[in-house]
């Protein structure tokens, strides 16, 4: 078995090698150039683990997996569309760089090409294949559509935020497993256990976001600390205080202040004094409690899940 730095690199050389048309070169080289920043790969090398809790063959999973990653970062391309961002990993985001028509033409490409690479697998499995990729990917696509409904909504409930990450991140990684272990030969209850600790551990991990995005070390988590509180994004952290607080305290959680530092610093300290950060732990631990389970039922021998119980260890363990 490979563990996942080993993985990581299987995956970058298939990567590298993908052979792209050359014209329009508008078109074809944004695909090149998202596809090459890199990032940790995480959800093809779900993939190709799944498929070696049953089988040695990992080259068996390697399209489906340059599939997951190629629609991934398809969806990567129309976010930083949608939220006008400049930069991405660090680069300029492809529709900075080429321009917003061509980025949308290219990311719709990027679906094409995940399709030619899932058309690879081998026609006994070809259906179940798609069919689950297909649903993987509209889910997500339904998550992006409620979180952007969100924004000017005031009443969205926690259970309705709890799907909307569901389906916006977590239905990916639920969606990769499963897709690595059809592949595989594995029958369908283990293909479903497989779906079923992805997806939890997507729930668990966009959590711990939520609340990194508060709580974290800047330095370490890599982002901008508070940025959900400065735009009032309606996080599990947000929807919890806002069941909590008291009628005068609205305007700490969403009124203006003369700065930003300001009205972190003010939402911190409310979260503070109701154990927000207490409440969403417990609600992250829950649901990596799922995940835990869903591996522990599969059935296989337990020496196969070593590298994907230290892959998740790595996932939830952030700097805080």
């Amino acid at each position: 078995m490979h563990n996942p730095i080993e993985l990581q690199k299987i995956i970058e050389e298939a990567i590298g090698e993908i052979a792209y048309p050359v014209r329009p070169a508008n078109l074809y080289e944004p695909i090149k150039y998202i596809m090459s920043l890199g990032g940790k790969r995480i959800r093809p090398v779900m993939v190709l683990m799944a498929t070696e809790l049953f089988t040695d063959e990992v080259s068996i999973a390697l399209d489906v997996a340059l599939a997951i990653e190629t629609f991934h970062n398809f969806t990567l391309v129309h976010d930083d569309i949608m939220d006008n961002a400049p930069l991405r990993r660090g680069k300029q985001t492809v529709h900075e760089k080429w321009g917003v028509n061509n980025a949308i033409l290219s990311g719709d490409v990027m679906m094409v090409e995940s399709n030619k690479h899932l058309s690879k697998v081998d026609s006994s499995v070809l259906k179940p294949v798609l069919d689950t990729f297909n649903q993987t990917a509209q889910g997500v696509c339904e998550g992006q559509q409620l979180d952007m409904e969100f924004e000017t909504r005031d009443d969205v409930s926690i259970e309705e935020y709890i799907d909307m990450i569901r389906l916006k991140t977590a239905v990916l990684l639920g969606g990769a497993m499963k897709l690595g272990a059809i592949v595989a030969g594995a029958d369908e209850k283990n293909a479903e256990l497989l779906y079923q600790f992805g997806e939890n551990l997507g729930v668990a991990f966009q959590l711990q976001d939520d609340i990194l995005d508060v709580y974290g070390d800047p330095e370490k988590f890599g982002k901008q600390v508070g940025g959900d509180i400065i735009s009032n994004k309606k996080t599990f952290l947000h929807l919890t205080a806002k069941q909590l607080i008291k009628p005068n305290e609205t305007d700490v959680l969403l009124g203006n202040h003369d700065t930003a530092e300001q009205k972190v610093a003010a939402v911190t300290a409310l979260y503070d004094s109701y154990g927000i950060r207490e409440l969403s732990n417990a609600k992250m631990e829950q649901y990596l409690t799922k995940a835990y389970q869903a591996l522990a039922d599969l059935d296989v021998y337990e020496s196969r899940k070593t590298y994907l119980r230290e892959l998740t260890k790595q996932i939830m363990e952030r700097e805080s």
